[in-house]
């Protein structure tokens, strides 16, 4: 995955955002926070952009979210003890699938940027979203 657009790693256009308190446990042996760290880091992220979007309130009825892919790019060292901004969006919505852009930030320099895709299934395979779920997500769509 190349570098993203300069412009995906401006918060503004973004419209949730997420503190997360970096742990000492997050440094590897170099002292920066390690990879590991930063994928669990977009992971929270991605779930509390969820429960915004009302991801429990729509999906009902045996549907469910699964992520489907989830891209990486690490562009600068994080360090403990400081925060970690996260900020996500929503890029793109189809029929039973829609994409995340985040990106990681601390003290206002940009440390990593991820792409995921989510599917809403049954339980086996993919399924048509609801319409309710479908408009929440293009509510907190990229600016």
């Amino acid at each position: 995955m190349a570098k993203p657009d300069p412009a995906l790693r401006d918060g503004a256009r973004y419209r949730f955002r997420h503190e997360i308190t970096s742990r000492f446990s997050d440094m590897d042996s170099n002292r920066h926070i390690n990879n590991v760290a930063i994928a669990t880091m977009l992971e929270d992220a991605r779930v509390r952009f969820g429960q915004a979007t009302g991801i429990n309130e729509v999906m009902d009825g045996g549907l469910r979210p699964m992520v489907a892919s989830v891209g990486i790019e690490y562009l600068a060292q994080g360090h403990f003890p400081h925060p970690v901004s996260a900020f996500v969006a929503t890029e793109d919505v189809g029929r039973s699938s829609w994409r995340v852009v985040q990106f990681l930030a601390q003290e206002g320099q940009p440390i990593s940027f991820a792409r995921s895709v989510l599917v809403c299934t049954d339980g086996l395979r993919s399924a048509p979203m609801p319409q309710a779920f479908r408009d929440s997500l293009m509510e907190w769509a990229l600016k």
